[in-house]
């Protein structure tokens, strides 16, 4: 049986991505093992496979980055044998499992789920200098790597002439679209789900909800701004148009997305990290049969264009965001249901499942004389 070492720099509840990876993998006999840490609390989590959430002591995101990374090499080190694949998950994990790679002589799988060097908390920071020092030293050395969109792929096959990376989207898996609600209430849902960080657009689209009428805006999740959030939405009076619903499990929020009206992924161009995603929010929107209300992004334009399930914003004005809100609003969710129907039936993790697989199986076929 081959053991397969997923590292990745959260607390794993909420990993969706990492989730389906793990189980897709457990389902085809994999001998899985997630390693995560506790930045962000150590909520109860049941999976079919074996985890582990290393313990940090540290107080602050730098200092934690490398408390992590000294505790997961000597945990990889102490969990892998000849038989492993070990699975680096974006660049805070990568130096720990590539030693532990070198010196055991295993395989190692980098996933990359965003360009870590080009997101905002980083831009324009002295962090982001040592960053991209590990990622142009490890990355042209690992020979299996994985992104989650073309995109992506490219921007690093580009920027380190390597060959391009194996491209696994972060789709849903499939739901029942007997279960979509076509709403009818007299207030519309606005919904925007995902962390509350920077350079996701909700300073632009809270202020817009004073002229939305009968509309009102969930933001379901948590992260930094949060606070500062709920303080602008009570300085300007809205707290009976904006609610702030917190961190729901993956369960609780499909049960929440089902009923909006109308899905927001309006992230901003701070840094080609954010241009080049394609949030998994605008899939899971489309699971739920919620059309969408999007950024101008080279992938959610793919997605949105080609199926036309929602509307693209040209800018962050208040004014453009009312407008494509509206639109979409005014339409209702019947008018895109069929288009929604038809991108739900592709866009998701049952599609992906193929190149995910075969890439493990490659690195079977390469590295490991028998199964």
């Amino acid at each position: 049986m081959i053991n397969v070492l997923v590292s990745v720099f959260n607390n794993l509840l909420t990993d969706q991505r990492i989730e389906k990876i793990c189980n897709s993998l457990f389902q085809r006999g994999y001998h899985v093992q997630l390693i995560g840490c506790s930045w962000g609390g150590m909520p109860e989590m049941q999976r079919p496979y074996p985890f582990t959430r290393i313990e940090l002591k540290s107080k602050t995101l730098k200092l934690a980055y490398a408390e992590f990374n000294l505790k997961l090499y000597s945990l990889l080190k102490e969990k892998a044998n000849p038989n492993t694949i070990l699975v680096a998950n974006d660049l805070d994990t990568i130096l720990p499992n590539f030693l532990v790679s070198q010196k055991m002589g295993i395989p190692l799988l980098y996933d990359s789920h965003e360009i870590f060097t080009e997101m905002p908390s980083v831009q324009g920071r002295w962090t982001q200098k040592i960053w991209q020092k590990i990622e142009a030293y490890a990355i042209p050395k690992i020979k299996y790597r994985m992104t989650a969109n073309e995109s992506y792929a490219q921007w690093y096959a580009q920027r380190y002439q390597i060959p391009l990376p194996i491209v696994v989207r972060n789709l849903p898996q499939k739901q029942d679209v007997n279960k979509w609600v076509s709403t009818s209430g007299s207030k519309k849902i606005i919904l925007y789900q995902g962390a509350i960080n920077p350079s996701r657009g909700l300073d632009k689209v809270i202020p817009a909800m004073k002229n939305i009428e009968n509309a009102e805006l969930w933001i379901a999740g948590n992260g930094p701004r949060r606070e500062e959030y709920i303080l602008l939405t009570n300085h300007l009076k809205l707290q009976d148009k904006v609610k702030f619903l917190g961190q729901l499990s993956p369960n609780d929020l499909r049960e929440i997305t089902v009923k909006a009206d109308v899905g927001l992924s309006i992230e901003e161009n701070n840094g080609l990290s954010y241009y080049y995603s394609l949030p998994n929010k605008i899939s899971d929107y489309i699971q739920s049969g919620v059309p969408v209300v999007c950024s101008n992004f080279p992938e959610m334009i793919k997605v949105v264009k080609h199926f036309e399930v929602g509307e693209i914003i040209e800018n962050h004005s208040e004014e453009e965001l009312q407008k494509k809100i509206r639109t979409v609003l005014q339409n209702g969710k019947i008018h895109y249901a069929e288009k929604l129907k038809q991108a739900a039936e592709i866009l998701c993790w049952e599609n992906e499942e193929n190149p995910l697989l075969g890439l493990y199986q490659q690195i079977v076929d390469e590295n490991f004389k028998t199964q």
